[in-house]
C-alpha cells in the first residue's frame, strides 16, 4: 500500500473533529469536506450564500496548495446544499475559480451541515 501522506495548513480551518484536511497517497489527495469556516477566527464567514460558497472555495484552495497543487487539479467535485435552488450561484462562483476542463461534480441536498452553514464541499485531486 501506498504512504499515506497527511496535508495540513493554517490557511484552511483547522479539523474540528477525528480527520484531517486531506490525505495524500500516491498522486491522488482526499479533501475532506471544507464549511465556510474563517481559518483565523473558526467561525462561519457570513449569513450571506454567497460569502459562504467563496470562502468555501479559499478553503479548498488552501488545502490543494499545501498539497501541491491547484483547485484545477480537483477532478472530482462534491457540493452539499442546504437549498438547491441556490445551484445556479454554485455555477457562477465556481466558474471564478475553475479553467476547463471542469471536474467531474455532484450536488446534493441535504437537511443540514455543520455549524449550520449554507454549503460544504469535499473533493479528489489527482497530481
Amino acid at each position: 500500500m501506498a504512504e499515506k501522506i497527511i496535508i495540513a495548513t493554517e490557511n484552511a480551518p483547522a479539523a474540528i473533529g477525528t480527520y484531517s484536511q486531506a490525505v495524500k497517497v500516491g498522486n491522488t489527495v482526499y479533501l475532506s469536506g471544507q464549511i465556510p469556516l474563517v481559518p483565523s477566527t473558526m467561525q462561519i464567514v457570513s449569513d450571506d450564500f454567497e460569502a459562504q460558497v467563496v470562502q468555501v472555495f479559499e478553503n479548498l484552495t488552501a488545502v490543494c496548495t499545501a498539497a501541491g497543487g491547484t483547485i484545477n487539479d480537483i477532478v472530482k467535485l462534491n457540493i452539499f446544499l442546504t437549498d438547491l435552488s441556490h445551484f445556479a450561484k454554485v455555477n457562477e462562483i465556481m466558474s471564478r475559480y475553475f479553467s476547463q476542463p471542469y471536474p467531474a461534480r455532484a450536488a446534493i441536498g441535504v437537511k443540514q451541515l455543520p455549524k449550520d452553514s449554507q454549503v460544504e464541499m469535499d473533493g479528489v485531486m489527482e497530481l
